[in-house]
C-alpha cells in the first residue's frame, strides 16, 4: 500500500465514480477512429479524458452486469459467489454476504459521506407475505433490508436492477417511493423490457433524467459541507436496454437510437462534472468514468456502421474481449496527469485497493482478494509495460455462461470453444484431437482470430494452472502484510 506521504500536500479527494450499464469499448469517440466527426460524440467523456488519464487495456470483472458490480464494491470476483454464471433478476436475494467489505463502507469508515444513485443490481431483501407464491408476490410497502444503505451507503436513489426487468418503481433509500400497482407488457426492440409491476408515473425515458437530477443534487448540496469528504456513485441504466432516448437526444448520433442513447449518456456525464466545477470541487474530486461490461450489439449499431466493440472481438456477455474490455478514464487534477494513457492491464476490481491506498488505508486482511491498488499508474510512476513489473500478475475474464479466460501479459487463454456470450455460436464441442480451449497472442492477434491452443502447450500449462490457482486459493493477490 501507498502511505499518505506518497501524495504530498494531497488530502484523500472526493470520488466520484460513473459505472454505465453496457458501453462498448468503441461507444466513446475519444478512442473510436470516426476523426473530427464521430458518428456517436461523447464531448464530455472525452474531455475528462484529455484532461486525465485513458486506459487501454481496461476489463470489467465480467461480461454481464451483475457480476461486475459486486466485483466493483467488494474487490472479488463475484465467481467466487452463489452467482457462477448470468446475472440476478429484479426480485432475487442479495449476493454480498454480511461481513463482506465494500467500497462505500471502507470510505465511509474513514469519514466520508457516501451516495449512490442509479441501477443496483446486486439483489434486495424484499419482504414477502406468508405464503408467498411467487417472484412478483412482494410487499412493496414494506422495507427491505440488505440494500444500498446496508452496505455502507448514507443514501441511495435508483432502480432495483436493469431498466428492462421488473419491478418497475425508484426506491430511496430502503424502501419503494411509489407502489408498483399497475403492470407493464412486454416490449420488443429497440424499447426492449420485459412485463411486470410499475408504478404510476413511471416512464422508461424518465429514468436517466431523474437520476442525473439527483446525483446534481448531492453534488449541490456538497456546498454546504465544505471540506467533507464523499463518495458518489452514479450508476446509470445507459445504453443498455430500453434504447429510449429523449426526444432532445433523437438525431443526436448518425448510429441510430442506440448512438443517440449513447449522446445522452455522454450528456448525464457532463451534468456531474459540471456540477463539480459549479461547486468548486472539481479540483479535490477524483473522478472515473468506466462502463460495467461490453456492449450488446442487438442494438442496431452494426447496420449504422459504428462499432461499439471497437477492435475487439465478440460483444457484451462473451469471452472474448468486446465483452469485457471497457472504456476507463480518470481525472484528478495535479495528482493524474493530463492527456496521459495507461497500458497497465487493470480490472474493475481494482477500485477498492486504489481508493484505499489514497486513502493511506491497508485492506484488512481477508477483503478485496482480487483487487490491486492503481494508483501508481494513475499518479505517472508506473502507467507503461516497460522494463518494470506489471501492477497485476493476471485478470481472469468470465463469460455469462460461466467460461473462464485469463489474461497474463500479452497472452489470453479462453477454457472452452465459442463465446461462451451472446455471440454465436456460444459453445462448440471440441473434434478429436482438437484444441479444447483457445490461446491468443494479444499483440500479434488483438482479434483473437488464429487459436494457438496446440501450438503453445506451454504457456496453456501455465495459464491452467495459475486460473486454478485463483480459483482455488480464494485470491488472486497477494495477502497484505500486517501492520
Amino acid at each position: 500500500m501507498t502511505s499518505p506521504t506518497s501524495l504530498p500536500g494531497r488530502r484523500p479527494p472526493n470520488i466520484v465514480v460513473i459505472l454505465a450499464d453496457d458501453l462498448g469499448y468503441g461507444d466513446v469517440s475519444y478512442q473510436n477512429p470516426d476523426g473530427d466527426s464521430p458518428l456517436v460524440p461523447t464531448p464530455h467523456v472525452d474531455r475528462l479524458a484529455a484532461q486525465g488519464m485513458r486506459f487501454s487495456d481496461a476489463h470489467s470483472g465480467s461480461a454481464v452486469c451483475t457480476p461486475t458490480r459486486y466485483g466493483l464494491m467488494t474487490g472479488r470476483y463475484a465467481w467466487r459467489t452463489r452467482l457462477d454464471r448470468g446475472v440476478l433478476w429484479g426480485y432475487d436475494a442479495p449476493l454480498i454476504d454480511d461481513g463482506r467489505l465494500t467500497l462505500p463502507a471502507l470510505l465511509k469508515g474513514h469519514g466520508y459521506t457516501t451516495a449512490a444513485v442509479g441501477k443496483w443490481h446486486l439483489g434486495l431483501d424484499w419482504q414477502r407475505p406468508a405464503g408467498a407464491a411467487g417472484p412478483e408476490d412482494v410487499d412493496f410497502a414494506a422495507p427491505f433490508s440488505h440494500g444500498p444503505i446496508h452496505l455502507g451507503f448514507d443514501r441511495f436513489y435508483g432502480i432495483p436492477a436493469s431498466l428492462d426487468m421488473p419491478p418497475y418503481c425508484f426506491i430511496r433509500n430502503d424502501r419503494v417511493e411509489t407502489l408498483p400497482t399497475d403492470r407493464i407488457e412486454d416490449s420488443p426492440r429497440p424499447a426492449y423490457y420485459r412485463g411486470g409491476p410499475i408504478s404510476p408515473g413511471f416512464t422508461m425515458e424518465g429514468v436517466m433524467p431523474r437520476l442525473t437530477e439527483e446525483a446534481v443534487t448531492f453534488l449541490d448540496e456538497r456546498r454546504h459541507h465544505a471540506g467533507e469528504p464523499f463518495f458518489l456513485y452514479v450508476a446509470t441504466t445507459s445504453p443498455h436496454t430500453p434504447h429510449v432516448p429523449n426526444a432532445r437526444f433523437r438525431g443526436a448520433s448518425r448510429a441510430g437510437v442506440y448512438g443517440d442513447f449513447v449522446v445522452e449518456w455522454d450528456h448525464a456525464v457532463g451534468e456531474v462534472l459540471a456540477a463539480l466545477d459549479r461547486n468548486g470541487l472539481a479540483e479535490d474530486t477524483l473522478v472515473i468514468v468506466t462502463s460495467d461490461n461490453g456492449a450488446d450489439l442487438r442494438g442496431g449499431q452494426p447496420e449504422h456502421g459504428h462499432d461499439s466493440s471497437g477492435p475487439w472481438a465478440g460483444q457484451k456477455a462473451d469471452i472474448w474481449d468486446g465483452g469485457h474490455r471497457i472504456p476507463f478514464v480518470a481525472r484528478w487534477p495535479g495528482v493524474v496527469p493530463e492527456g496521459a494513457a495507461c497500458e497497465q492491464t487493470v480490472c474493475l476490481t481494482d477500485l477498492l485497493a486504489t481508493c484505499a491506498d489514497a486513502l493511506g488505508a491497508p485492506l484488512p486482511p481477508g477483503a478485496g482478494p482480487d483487487s490491486v491498488s492503481l494508483l501508481p499508474a494513475l499518479t505517472g510512476r508506473q502507467p507503461h509495460l516497460d522494463d518494470r513489473p506489471p501492477l497485476r500478475k493476471a485478470v481472469v475474464h468470465h463469460a455469462a455462461d460461466g467460461m473462464f479466460g485469463l489474461r497474463r501479459d500479452r497472452w489470453k487463454a479462453a477454457f472452452g470453444l465459442g463465446s461462451g456470450g451472446f455471440t454465436r455460436p456460444a459453445r462448440i464441442e471440441p473434434e478429436p484431437d482438437g484444441p479444447t480451449g483457445q490461446l491468443y497472442d494479444m499483440l500479434e492477434d488483438p482479434a483473437e482470430t488464429t487459436n494457438l491452443w496446440r501450438e503453445r502447450p506451454d504457456v496453456v500449462a501455465d495459464m491452467t494452472a495459475l486460473l486454478n490457482r485463483y480459483r482455488t486459493e480464494g485470491r488472486s493477490t497477494t495477502v497484505p502484510r500486517a501492520g
